[in-house]
This record gives C-alpha cells, structure tokens and sequence, in this order.
C-alpha cells in the first residue's frame, strides 16, 4: 500500500483510513506526517511576505558513497531510494545543490519534524534573551509559579536547565512502552486517544505532575521531551504572547521561510514545543543555513551569533558523558537544544524521531535537510548511517 492510496475515497476505505490509532505507524505515516492537520488541531506560524531566494547550485551527488548498518557500501541515491525518506535537501555556502522528494512531497510540503522542534525553539531562547523577555539562569517557577510541587519547582531548576536537557526528572523517554511515561504523554498532547479507564489529562497538568529522580539538575544530559514543553510554557508566560507567534515573527518571518509552518495543539491548546512544529524542507533548509552563519539572513541578525557561539563552546561535556545519548555521539556535546556532534568542526545537528534530521557543517559550508517516515521511532543504526552519510557530502565539499 502506498501514500497515493491512503485517504483518497470519501469515506476511505477501512484499510486506507488514518487515524490517531495508526498515524505513527507504516504505511500510514507515509500520508500522516505530511497531513499532520487532518489529523490534528495546529495553530500556524506565518511565513514571510518576502521569501528569502536560493540560489541555484545543482550537481549530481548521488554517487557518493557510504556504509550502511551492515557494513555494505552503497551510493547516495540507492540509499534515499531504499529508505522511507520523503524530503533530501543540500545546501552548499547556501546554494540548493541537490534535492529529492517522495511520493506526495515537495519542497514546499510541511512535514512534521518532531524533535527538531526543539532546536527550532531553542533559536528562539536566544532571540527572546537578547531582548530581555527571558533570563535563562531564573528559577523556572519565577515564570510559572504555579508549577512549584513539580519536579521544575525543586532544586533550583531553572531555564538553563530546560534548554540544556539537564533536570533531574522521573521520566523514562521510551517510545515503545505502551503502558510507560511517553504513552502518558502521547494522550495528555492529544497525539493518542485516551483508552477507557485512563484519566484524561491536558499538557500543563501533565507536566505539573513530573517528579524529581533524586539527582542534580544540570548534572547529567537527561533527554526528556517535556523539558521542551516546559520551556515552550515559560516563553509564552515570559512574553504574553503564543509561541507560535513568536516562532513566526522571531525566526520563521525575519529569516525569509516560504511556507506557513504550524504546531499541533493539545485540547486546551497548549503548544507542543517539543515535537509538534510542521515545515516545509526548504524552510527547515534555510533554519539550517541562518545557523551555520552565526543567526545572520541577508544581512540581518535574526538570532544573536552569541548565542550559537554559546552552543557550540559551553555545552557541558561532563553532562553529557554521564548522560543518555553519550554512546550515540561520543564526544559530543548538547546546549540550547542543539547537538554538537563533532566539537573539533563545530558540527552541528538537530534530530526527530522517524529519520528528521539538520545537519549543519560550517568547515564544508554544507547544510543538509532530511524528513521521513521510519518505522522504528529511535533507530540507533541508522542513525549511524545518516550520520556517515551527512559525512560523506561534506566531505565532498570540504
């Protein structure tokens, strides 16, 4: 079954119908992450009038090569083809080199990005800082009183802590555990129907009740996605103001996106910071190349080089040793939401659950986009594969 034959009757055939059971799952989310709003309530974040242009720089990559997981080498292009990838987009010194897209995909397509809205948010911790809407060494609760009995209301734990993946939470980030802390959370975002004999819950009061694990916030690199919506919570209280708002006038406008992104909502319309934003790959392309140079888009400053420099020169290689992801990328590094992974380089890289991936090279002044529909949320394996594959481009152009 392909995405072609998904939701195309009225009504859609049983087999061929995509719902909140079956929208994380193949083939269904080959339709679902590029139709996240059939599916979902979203608020959206306006584009700019004036689109930032790319130019023209095409040339055939797809024969290099890399390593898969087993150790074979396989060209570029057999690899896009043999993988669910929908989205492929390359930018060098900010010229599109090459693009590919699947079936129903384009560069002007919005897909979800899942944990890539977290890098995204984490940009906007900068802008929001520079202006003095946001102090990130501030205890959590000077923001959000409220959450006082939570584990962001004890020992300390403030916004740097957010931004760093750092608190010392009871919260496991398993995806497959149906009974375990990311099903809680799945329902409470309104991703999942709440099963019958379960309390239904909205997001804030989901993260009002998240406990401390009796370490030390900023100790340990702990990755839990509600530190994320914690945060995006803390900016919304901080500037009066949606965080899709912000997400549009602070970043997605003054950088030139194309398209109207958009973030899903709970049913209180809580905005799902940490994996809700959907993006065009060409929009996700030029985030990515506003980072590579230090915040700047034709001539102007969106987010502050201080910040990047930030993220690339005091993220805590201690936490991160002793941390969840320290296997994954050894030697690297995490702050303000955005992965290190090669300190020497100062490569950076943002990462979604089921393949999304911006990885940013500034030594190659490569930018590469990648947006898909893998079955297994967190494939350590292939990871590794995209990770020699992003690599090897740069590597090209180095």
């Amino acid at each position: 079954m392909t995405a072609k034959s998904l939701m195309n009757e009225y009504p859609p055939a049983q087999d061929r119908l995509v719902t909140l059971a079956n929208w994380r799952t193949q083939p269904f989310n080959d339709w679902s992450y590029r139709n996240v709003r059939r599916l979902l309530p979203t608020a959206d974040i306006p584009a700019s009038r004036t689109p930032s242009p790319f130019d023209d720089a095409r040339q055939d990559i797809g024969g290099i090569t890399l390593q898969d997981a087993e150790g074979k080498t396989i060209a570029l292009n057999a690899w896009l083809r043999g993988t669910r990838t929908n989205g492929f987009v390359v930018l060098r010194n900010g010229r599109i080199v090459t693009e590919w897209y699947g079936e129903g995909m384009n560069g002007t397509t919005p897909h979800i990005v899942f944990s890539v809205s977290k890098s995204i948010c984490g940009a906007l911790g900068g802008v929001l800082a520079a202006q003095g809407v946001l102090d990130p060494d501030r205890p959590v609760t000077a923001y959000i009183p409220e959450i006082a009995s939570s584990v962001y209301g004890s020992g300390g734990c403030t916004v740097r802590h957010l931004l760093d993946m750092s608190v010392g939470i009871k919260f496991e980030e398993d995806y497959l555990d149906p009974e375990g802390d990311v099903a809680r959370y799945r329902r409470a975002v309104g991703w999942d129907v709440t099963p019958p004999g379960h309390s239904v819950i909205d997001l804030r009061g989901f993260l009002g009740m998240q406990k401390p694990d009796g370490k030390t916030h900023g100790d340990t690199f702990h990755y839990v996605s509600t530190n994320t919506d914690m945060l995006g919570w803390v900016y919304e209280r901080a500037s009066g103001r949606a965080l899709s708002d912000l997400l549009s006038d602070h970043l997605w406008k003054p950088m030139g996106a194309e398209v109207d992104a958009y973030i899903t909502l709970d049913a209180h319309g809580a905005m799902r910071a940490a994996g809700g934003i959907c993006a065009a790959p060409r929009d996700l392309a030029r985030f990515g190349e506003m980072i590579r140079r230090r915040g700047v888009v034709d001539g102007r400053q969106v987010v502050p080089g201080s910040w990047i420099d930030d993220i690339n020169e005091n993220g805590s290689a201690e936490a991160w040793a002793r941390g969840d992801f320290a296997e994954v990328f050894p030697g690297g590094n995490y702050r303000s939401k955005f992965y290190q992974i090669d300190r020497k380089r100062r490569t950076l890289a943002c990462l979604g659950i089921h393949g999304q991936y911006i990885y940013i090279d500034p030594p190659s002044e490569t930018v590469i986009v990648r947006v898909g529909s893998d079955h297994i949320p967190l494939d350590l394996p292939a990871t590794h594969t995209w990770r020699r594959a992003f690599d090897a481009i740069a590597a090209h152009f180095s």
